[in-house]
């Protein structure tokens, strides 16, 4: 039998970029759907696949990217988003849907929730479950594979988990750290998503998947709290924090935003434990069995030590951040577009100036006035936005599409261009460039600019009141990169 054509969508995302190296190790021709190649390219895969690049809205993209396809990989949601995200995922899934049916692929695989039995739904869970009903119902042969809490090196439920439980000794929580779950790693994931695609013709249903243990979620905080060697959590629960305060609170102490946070939070409402196990019928267990929760945590853990985690939770980008890239147009077609920008030279080599550059945030900061950055951050958590909680995938390695706290990496060269795209709470769009150059003379330069394009009257009055104080940042940030840069080659 000739190795599948599959395809794959949110492969960009923390499952899909996962996915797609063992699809390619089990033999699999792999196509993926992007709607920005740059993304795609900073993959190590990137060069043993297609990359279809479209957008999931569009009916001509979507048919484009269906062609030859035997297994599609449906991995696209709206978590988080705001809105009714639930109609948009109806949408989106009867699209694929429609199109698949059209290309003649042979079987559809989705990654869903579990969905409990007898209990009110969150909005999450339950636009989950229709999005399976849809592809279900697509006339094409359907594995609807659905989990609770993925334990993972990067995964927003991992990443909830360990900050709350480092951060909190002691905690006031709310009642869901007694509701029932049964979490499962992320290896398990991917293997069953794998495995899935060789079902027999006959099989188009719904498999719960799911770790060894059941567990509360209280359990897994103490029992991370001993994997990491730190003392055993005192924990008071109250009735009173309701899913909304719940998130705001997991969104302040962790990195993990409010507006991400509550659908989780809402799910941890309903008891997610595998109604049944008979997925092993079709995708046996290995030999050494399910990884239970102790090890999916030394995994992950392990994998953040060794910087070793290929994709994060924030590879997504944030509800509600800009999409547009930089303008490129002199005037931005007759709009504003507001410049900061400054050139210094660097008594340093290029390629230590720009080590200094691709280090940039988390850890070691920004370069300037702490306490502002510090400031900015917490007020951008407060109105819904990502803050400085977010840090980075890797300490010092940047790709098209990593978060960078309250900003992402719009594009970079990986040796002298680093532009860096806003994702905090603004009134316009806004984007931080730094370029390494050359003098005629050898010397090395710096450059950098900060740039704004205003949306309506208050984004024009937000540059003004900053723009004082743009010397003591942008100013000091360029001055202290070029100072440190200086200071490693001494």
């Amino acid at each position: 039998m000739p190795s599948p054509h599959s395809l794959v969508t949110g492969a960009t995302g923390y499952v899909g970029g996962r996915l797609v190296p063992q699809l390619l190790d089990a033999g699999h021709t792999v196509r993926v759907l992007v709607r920005d190649e740059r993304k795609a390219r900073a993959h190590d895969w990137a060069d043993r696949v297609e990359i279809a690049v479209g957008d999931a809205s569009e009916d001509a993209d979507v048919r484009d990217a269906m062609a030859d396809v035997d297994v599609l990989y449906y991995l696209l949601h709206s978590i988080g988003t705001g809105g009714d995200f639930g109609a948009t995922e109806k949408q989106m899934a009867q699209r694929f849907s429609d199109e698949a049916k059209r290309a003649g692929v042979r079987r559809i695989v989705y990654l869903g929730g579990m969905i409990p039995q007898g209990e009110e739904l969150s909005e999450h869970l339950s636009s989950r479950g229709e999005v399976g009903d849809v592809l279900l119902g697509s006339g094409v042969p359907t594995t609807v594979l659905q989990a609770g809490v993925v334990i993972g090196s990067g995964s927003a439920s991992f990443e909830m988990l360990r900050y709350l439980t480092e951060r909190l000794p002691v905690m006031i929580t709310p009642t869901w750290v007694s509701t029932r779950i049964q979490p499962i790693a992320i290896r398990d994931v991917v293997r069953y998503l794998v495995g899935s695609a060789d079902m027999p013709a006959d099989v188009s249903r719904r498999f719960d998947i799911g770790g060894p243990e059941v567990l509360t979620y209280l359990d897994l905080m103490q029992r991370f709290a001993a994997i990491s060697g730190l003392p055993r959590r005192r924990v008071l629960k109250v009735p009173v924090l309701s899913p909304g305060l719940s998130s705001h609170w997991i969104g302040l102490i962790t990195p993990v935003p409010a507006s991400l946070a509550r659908p989780l939070v809402e799910s941890l409402r309903n008891t997610v434990v595998a109604g049944d196990t008979d997925i092993s019928q079709y995708v046996p267990d290995p030999p050494e069995g399910l990884i239970d929760f102790d090890r999916s945590v030394q995994l992950a853990l392990t994998r953040i030590q060794e910087l070793d985690v290929p994709t994060s939770w924030s590879s997504a980008a944030t509800a509600g951040a800009p999409a547009e890239g930089l303008p490129t147009d002199p005037d931005w077609a007759g709009g504003s577009l507001y410049r900061d920008e400054r050139v210094r030279e660097v008594d340093a080599t290029p390629e230590r100036l720009w080590s200094v550059i691709e280090g940039i945030g988390a850890r070691n900061g920004w370069y300037s006035w702490r306490l502002a950055w510090w400031v900015r951050g917490a007020l951008d958590r407060l109105v819904g936005g990502p803050g400085l909680r977010r840090g980075r995938r890797h300490p010092s390695r940047l790709a098209v599409g990593d978060a960078v706290d309250f900003w992402r990496v719009e594009e970079t060269d990986g040796r002298t261009l680093l532009r860096l795209r806003a994702e905090m709470k603004l009134p316009g769009l806004a984007w931080l460039e730094m370029q390494v150059g050359t003098t005629e003379a050898g010397a090395t330069i710096l450059r950098q600019r900060a740039l704004f394009a205003p949306k309506g009257l208050l984004g024009h009055v937000y540059w003004w009141l900053i723009y004082p104080f743009h010397g003591m940042v942008f100013g000091a940030m360029q001055r202290n990169i070029a100072l440190a840069a200086e200071a490693a080659t001494d």
